[in-house]
């Protein structure tokens, strides 16, 4: 039997099986779909927030990424108020409320902010001040990423 012949078969059984012919109905083996599957996880990177349950704290909030494995996923996360690094298990789905933007201030380079306060910045939304840098810098945990903001600044 020659490629011609192979060819000719080829595309006598694809009708009868249901295909066209087309790459687009062809199966996909499991390979191609686990891996269509890692690339379709949204992928982190060092910095990025995720919520995961605090147990020092008591409470479920963001958490730093610190650290990530091989393959892209989270390995590692810091806690930004207790400072604990914990190990991230995926699969652990958040159980207690998201919080509300309603107790949180909108954002404003001229006041003065603590650690733990809230604010909603317009452009990031919902954060969280997790460290007081310098005078007039302060480090806020948005959803994204941590990100260091201005604050205390006198009005032109």
């Amino acid at each position: 039997m020659d490629c011609s012949q192979v060819r000719r078969l080829a595309r006598q059984e694809l009708p009868r099986r249901g295909l066209t012919g087309r790459s687009s109905d062809k199966p996909i083996s499991p390979t191609i779909q686990k891996e269509r599957k890692v690339l379709e996880e949204h992928q982190y990177a060092v910095g990025d927030r995720v919520e995961k349950l605090c147990v020092p704290c008591g409470e479920e909030r963001g958490h730093v990424v610190v650290s990530l494995n091989k393959r892209g996923q989270i390995s590692r996360v810091n806690c930004p108020r207790c400072g604990v690094k914990t190990a991230f298990k995926k699969g652990k789905t958040p159980t207690g409320a998201r919080h509300s933007t309603k107790n949180s201030a909108p954002y404003d380079w001229t006041r003065t902010y603590r650690k733990g306060q809230t604010m909603t910045h317009p452009t990031f939304g919902f954060g969280e001040v997790t460290a007081v840098i310098e005078p007039q810098k302060i480090d806020v945990l948005f959803s994204d990423k941590v990100r260091r903001l201005i604050h205390a600044r006198p009005q032109s």
